[in-house]
């Protein structure tokens, strides 16, 4: 994962290897389950989310919700705890930050 003190886009080009990085995040975000997820997730009472308490809302099979929540996890946009039989996700709110900052737009000078 690249550094946490990215600039904005509109401050400096990326390199290639954050511009890589980055692109996996965004890839992710661009699945509408895979944001429902993230959604849930980031909006759930306790900060985390229990993996039995995702299927409900979704027209999904379990393994398929797992496929979904590996590709967030990949991407560095949540982690996961195992509690007994049960995965416990939360977001990685510092990583959100990055990826939130990296679109801020600044005004133009000149």
């Amino acid at each position: 994962m690249v550094d946490q003190t990215i600039p904005p886009l509109s401050q400096r080009p990326l390199d290639s290897a954050t511009a890589g990085d980055l692109a996996q995040a965004f890839k992710a975000l661009g699945d509408p389950v895979r944001l429902q997820i993230l959604s849930r997730i980031t909006s759930a009472d306790g900060g985390e989310v229990c993996v039995c308490d995702m299927r409900p809302g979704f027209d999904l099979t379990g393994p398929t919700i797992s496929h979904h929540l590996r590709l967030l996890r990949e991407a560095g946009l949540i982690d996961g705890q195992r509690r007994g039989t049960w995965v416990y996700y939360r977001p990685r709110r510092e990583r959100l930050a990055v990826l939130a900052a990296l679109l801020a737009v600044t005004p133009a000078l000149g």
